[in-house]
């Protein structure tokens, strides 16, 4: 038994949503993706779009021909689903790309020209090739059908199931809108809130800021269940769609170096309305130059409000790419890195493609060099972009190695956890990222009853047999939430 799990990073509703569209996650080839196209095209009624999420072009071999800036194109899609419009989101959530008549319906055309921090990629003929980054993806986006409340309240559940299945007892929820935390509340009334949630404010509604900045922050509603204290930034994009905003150019795109998602006065503005009013602020950061304009907006902020030193737990999520110069600040300045170790095991085979070998080893996934520097790591898996089995994102925390187990000896090993800190990055420090660690996050009388039953200990069984681990209950409060087989 260890103490309850807790999820610091991931998306609740989208994990709930990813089960009701295609799941494209395992797909190992464009072609193989196109064929699951055709196939729900065939089972699909007059009108209805087809969707789906998880795809990754640098997970294909071989590649996809042709290729424009490093995606494929959309007109092997739009052949097998001429009338009914496809749009299928990037494995990051920072990409999409749709079929000519996805486009069509939503008037992008050679002349329609890129949203600010986004990219509609065009071919040498100046022509959209369907791949849509970042901001972009909204102008296809905002016209697909939204699901009634109900499909909502179905996600929902089906979200908590997938999570107490994996031993999940807590969950951060990064990003929520006034809809999905009335929703929250709803199934807290009723006792459904099978576990605790921990709620980060969509921070781009300036509406939804200046509503809670007025009530403060909402803390142990439900008998401890839902606690919304937490504000959610985007600085930049992800480093598989190439948006994640570099200092230096991209190794495999010359001349580009990401998105700028936000700009830096907004997040300097938010950091100080949110010391002012109680909330912490979680800032989605990537590349190199994100992460040091985040700190950079932190620091600032800090000073001005008269913070320096207290207690504010500012956060950076991902935190995936860092100069050298800034990786002491993160422990200097008391921001924790809310960082995912199985976005280690899937994406380093091809971010050395990004990135280059220097910068790689020198601030990639660098575990060792923050909790050497006094940093605090929260891990977690960022579903749906990655499954939400915690045991795989201890695997790849502690080996370093994809969870095939390669390469032997792990991707930069002297960056591993140990198997301590690593739990401890999903129990009693994830408690800290969300202040809540006289609460929860270790075994001790007056603590809450949360707690996570493997088969087997985590702690002391060979490398090898680690990922043989199955959840065989979750505890919540201490009621039996899960239990294996039953």
């Amino acid at each position: 038994m260890v103490p309850g799990l807790i999820e610091s990073h991931a998306h609740l509703m989208g994990i709930g949503n990813a089960k009701k569209v295609l799941d494209l996650s395992d797909t190992r080839s464009y072609e193989e993706l196109v064929a699951r196209v055709a196939a729900a095209v065939k089972q699909a009624a007059p009108g209805d779009w087809i969707l789906g999420r998880g795809w990754h072009q640098s997970r294909w071999d071989p590649p996809p021909q042709p290729m424009v800036l490093g995606f494929q194109t959309h007109h092997a899609l739009s052949a097998v689903s001429p009338e009914k419009p496809v749009y299928l989101v990037h494995a990051s959530g920072h990409a999409a790309i749709a079929n000519a008549r996805a486009m069509a319906i939503a008037g992008i055309t050679r002349d329609t020209p890129s949203p600010e921090g986004g990219e509609i990629i065009k071919d040498p003929q100046g022509e959209p090739t369907g791949v849509l980054n970042e901001t972009a993806q909204a102008l296809v986006g905002r016209h697909v059908p939204s699901s009634e409340n109900e499909g909502d309240r179905r996600s929902l559940e089906l979200a908590i199931e997938e999570c107490i299945s994996h031993g999940i007892t807590s969950f951060h929820d990064a990003g929520a809108g006034q809809n999905t935390i009335d929703l929250y509340r709803e199934f807290a009334d009723a006792g459904q809130l099978k576990i605790r949630l921990y709620v980060m404010l969509a921070g781009q509604d300036t509406r939804l800021l200046e509503s809670w900045y007025g009530r403060g922050p909402l803390i142990g509603y439900g008998d401890g269940h839902l606690t919304v204290r937490a504000i959610k930034l985007y600085a930049d994009g992800a480093l598989g769609s190439r948006g994640a905003w570099l200092l230096a150019p991209y190794s495999d795109r010359a001349g580009h170096v990401g998105n700028s998602i936000m700009p830096m006065s907004y997040i300097r503005g938010v950091a100080e309305q949110a010391l002012e009013h109680g909330f912490q602020l979680c800032t989605h950061a990537i590349g190199d130059r994100a992460n040091r304009e985040v700190l950079d907006q932190y620091e600032a902020a800090f000073a001005a409000m008269g913070a320096v030193g207290r207690d504010s737990r500012f956060r950076i999520e991902h935190a995936q790419h860092i100069s050298a110069a800034d990786i002491p600040r993160f422990g200097r300045l008391g921001v924790i890195a809310a960082m995912q170790a199985i976005h280690m095991s899937s994406d380093r085979p091809w971010a050395i493609d990004r990135l280059g070998r220097q910068r790689i080893e020198e601030g990639a996934y660098v575990w060792r060099k923050l909790l050497d520097s006094g940093a605090i790591i929260a891990n977690g898996t960022d579903a749906p972009v990655e499954p939400i089995n915690p045991i795989e994102c201890f695997y790849a925390a502690v080996t370093r190695k994809t969870l095939r187990g390669e390469p032997p000896g792990g991707y930069e090993a002297d960056q591993r956890m140990t198997r301590q800190e690593a739990l401890r990055s999903y129990t009693l420090d994830a408690a800290y990222a969300a202040f809540e660690e006289q609460l929860k996050g270790s075994i001790e009388v007056g603590k809450l009853a949360d707690f996570t039953v493997l088969s087997q200990d985590i702690l002391s069984v060979p490398e090898e047999r680690i990922l043989q681990t199955k959840v065989q209950r979750t505890i919540v409060g201490g009621r039996v939430v899960y239990e294996a087989g039953g």
